[in-house]
């Protein structure tokens, strides 16, 4: 009869009292179903459950936290949200310090406001000076066109400027169009910083 050394008995002992797949293999779960799976690979019975690592004892040497396809979406989506939640809500903080930065009290924004229409004004009375002086050019321009009905061809430098002269204005007009409708935005944008500054201010 073979006598085993009281080391060799007590390894014996252990590994009797292991499952005999855990004896040979070095992961372990429990499956969705309730029963524990094993395998020298993550089972795939395991995929986004906890999972143990044994070792050739059949010790546990480590824990392997796994989640799901769907679970990582969800949390990926989810630190997503809070990223853009922190820099809208960083970029507000930013724009208030710039706000209260800007304005020492509530009057200083309807004196920004009065500036901001009157250059807007300026700008607009500018621009339909330059319509004007244009289309006293055109109408130059069209009595040189005159001469030419006979027949004659106009010279290439008089159909070039006849040509600029109507791009410029029309590029003029685009840009009075704009200016014209600019008073609502300035409007609206200083109607916004009085009431985010009383806010911040506590001001009714």
């Amino acid at each position: 009869m073979l006598r085993l050394t009281p080391c060799a008995a007590i390894a014996a002992l252990a590994l009797a009292v292991l499952p005999p797949s855990a004896q040979a293999q070095s992961y372990r779960c429990v499956g969705k179903d309730g029963k524990k799976y094993y395998g020298q690979t993550i089972p795939p019975q395991c995929v986004g459950r906890p999972v143990e690592e044994l070792n050739k004892q059949g010790v546990v040497v480590r824990r392997i936290e796994q989640q799901s396809a769907e679970d990582r979406a969800a949390k990926e989506a989810e630190d997503k949200k809070k990223r853009e939640q922190a820099a809208i809500a960083q970029e507000e903080a930013r724009r208030n310090r710039a706000l209260l930065a800007t304005y020492a009290r509530e009057g200083d924004i309807e004196d920004a406001r009065k500036r901001a229409l009157a250059e807007n004004e300026e700008t607009v009375k500018e621009v339909a000076r330059r319509i004007e002086v244009i289309k006293k050019r055109q109408a130059e321009l069209a009595k040189e066109m005159e001469f030419y009905k006979g027949g004659n061809q106009p010279p290439a430098k008089l159909q070039s400027d006849v040509r600029a002269a109507q791009v410029d204005l029309e590029a003029q007009q685009n840009l009075l169009q704009v200016k014209s409708k600019e008073v609502d935005a300035i409007n609206a944008r200083y109607d916004e910083d009085r009431k985010r500054y009383l806010e911040l201010t506590k001001r009714k």
